[in-house]
């Protein structure tokens, strides 16, 4: 069995003219935090949209948990996890209503909604607002509880689309720390940002530029490989280089 939850190797995807993700190649380590930068319109979202078989690629290959992307979608699909920044909850509904949904559309019966219910609301300190709408949650308990219901099934790998945008420093930090626990638990995680700080905080790292992969390794190898002291400043170096 592969030691890999995520393979690729000449991921592309066209868009008329327009090459969106250019021959990715790269492989993601079963329980792996592997981040995946790049700046707007770098590919990094059309891609994941692959990776999570919600867009067929134009050419190359992906094995995902195991199962191809184009032969085996709807097996992929049970397998994996998914959150964005935006719309990860239905801000009409409450709290637990948003739990049990999602709890059915992942295929939990009855009883494990139930007991996943029960776990998330303690977990997450929730339990007082339970029966409120989600709109009336602050930005960073909203995303604490769209993550933690993103593995609510016990997923293989989760994808996680630059899922702390617009939060608070300390939020983040919080964020993260379920991020760890879901690693320790086996799950591959597999996460855009923006955020260089957070590169950090990621096992291995890509940069994307124009489609392209341009990095692809540990933080401290990527900023020995570049001389630089921060990611920020890698990021900076891959940039200018595109510039000029």
């Amino acid at each position: 069995m592969s030691d890999y939850a995520i393979v690729t190797k000449a991921l592309t995807k066209r868009f008329g003219h327009f090459t969106a993700t250019d021959a990715i190649t790269f492989e993601v380590a079963k329980g792996e935090i592997f981040g995946f930068l790049g700046a707007n319109g770098a590919g990094k979202t059309t891609a994941m949209r692959m990776l999570c078989g919600l867009l067929t690629p134009t050419s190359g290959e992906a094995i995902i948990a195991g199962y191809n992307i184009y032969t085996q979608t709807e097996q992929v699909k049970k397998r994996i996890g998914y959150m964005s920044q935006k719309f990860s909850l239905y801000e009409d509904l409450t709290v637990k209503e948003n739990i049990r949904f999602y709890g059915g559309i992942y295929g939990l019966n009855y009883r494990q909604i139930k007991s996943k219910t029960a776990e998330l609301l303690q977990k997450l300190q929730l339990e007082r607002e339970a029966r409120q709408l989600v709109s009336s949650l602050p930005l960073g308990w909203k995303q604490k509880l769209a993550f933690s219901i993103a593995v609510i099934h016990d997923p293989s790998i989760v994808f996680l689309d630059e899922p702390t945008g617009g939060v608070d420093p300390i939020t983040r930090r919080q964020f993260w720390d379920l991020i760890y626990e879901a690693a320790d638990s086996g799950v591959t995680v597999f996460v855009t940002t923006h955020y260089m700080d957070e590169a950090e905080y990621c096992d291995r790292i890509s940069i994307m530029v124009d489609g392209k992969i341009k990095a692809l390794d540990t933080p401290g190898r990527l900023k020995a490989q570049f001389g630089a002291d921060s990611m920020n400043e890698v990021f900076l170096q891959l940039a200018r280089a595109k510039s000029s």
